[in-house]
């Protein structure tokens, strides 16, 4: 069984983002294509984030009416092909209090499976603790969170696409927000899966947790140490399907906290091999199958629904 945790999907509920000149726009993907992608990969099943950048600029009831729109074509797909597909509902944050009635709504009547979480909405970061509503609630439902980069709300730009580098840097923003603002620490229940390997967080772990020493006051809602928490964290392979990512994760985080993901389309997958991840050959057999049991703690409906079909 094997289970991609990290498949971007369009929604045609969506108005396209504006694409700057020279800078190629953003591909529709239908689930027709991820089931082909699937196939021709030999992937059992993939969890689906809605490509959301045109909600991330909506506002008010706007943003609300969209975020109901995506999440119900989201939830009809995900039924047409519940043994293939998850589904993760998006939020219209930073309205925490809309944000609550589509999380009840997309959780309790259109079953979808997670949430995912951009890094920030209009500037507002994940970890912000005018949030604590949000996070109280996903914390009693013990949610599957996934955190995906966004464009970063400060910072000059240099001639580079973001993805490059300054995605990973908003995930690593994120990650120390939702630490030294002790939401980690207060809400263990909520299952985080961090896109890209964690960002560059695990390279700069141990910076992370120096804050503690130098400068102690603003680690006092983080009792456990930044360390411990990078390690109860769950972080996909998109787009670090490499030794290099790997093998920096597991140095914070333990191997039955990483998943498989391959963050398509945004990356080619090989075309002289069905092997998505050709990058972990590295693994042996045992590690890299347990990536996708791991994935079942996340989606232990899909994993289910998979395992039944067979």
């Amino acid at each position: 069984m094997r289970i991609d945790t990290h498949v971007h999907i369009s929604s045609q509920s969506l108005p396209a983002p504006p694409v700057p000149a020279g800078v190629p726009g953003v591909p529709v993907v239908t689930a027709d294509a991820i089931l082909g992608m699937m196939d021709r990969y030999e992937i059992d099943g993939a969890v689906l984030s809605p490509m959301a950048l045109g909600l991330q600029r909506a506002e008010g009831a706007q943003a609300g009416k969209l975020a109901r729109m995506v999440n119900e074509e989201l939830a009809q797909t995900v039924a047409s092909h519940p043994n293939r597909f998850a589904g993760l509902t998006v939020l219209p944050l930073p309205d925490v209090d809309t944000a609550l009635t589509e999380l009840t709504h997309s959780l309790d009547v259109l079953e979808l499976d997670g949430v995912l979480l951009m890094t920030n909405y209009r500037g507002a970061y994940v970890g912000d603790e005018s949030w604590e509503p949000l996070y109280a609630e996903l914390d009693r439902r013990g949610a599957y969170v996934f955190l995906h980069p966004s464009m970063p709300a400060c910072g000059t730009a240099l001639e580079h696409p973001p993805w490059l580098y300054e995605f990973t840097f908003d995930t690593t923003r994120v990650l120390a927000n939702l630490i030294y603002n002790g939401i980690l620490e207060r809400y263990p229940r909520i299952r985080w899966q961090v896109a890209h390997c964690g960002g560059t967080a695990p390279f700069l772990a141990e910076r992370i947790a120096s804050l503690a020493v130098r400068e102690p006051q603003m680690a006092q809602k983080a009792p456990a140490g930044a360390l411990e928490y990078l390690s109860r964290l769950y972080y996909d392979t998109g787009l670090s399907n490499n030794e290099i990512a790997y093998r920096t994760t597991r140095m914070v985080a333990p191997a039955d906290r990483i998943v498989f993901g391959t963050d398509w389309p945004n990356l080619p997958l090989p075309e002289d091999t069905n092997d998505p991840g050709p990058g972990l050959a590295f693994l042996d057999e045992t590690t890299r199958s347990a990536l996708d049991e791991n994935a079942a703690v996340l989606v232990p409906r899909l994993a289910r629904a998979i395992t039944s079909s067979a």
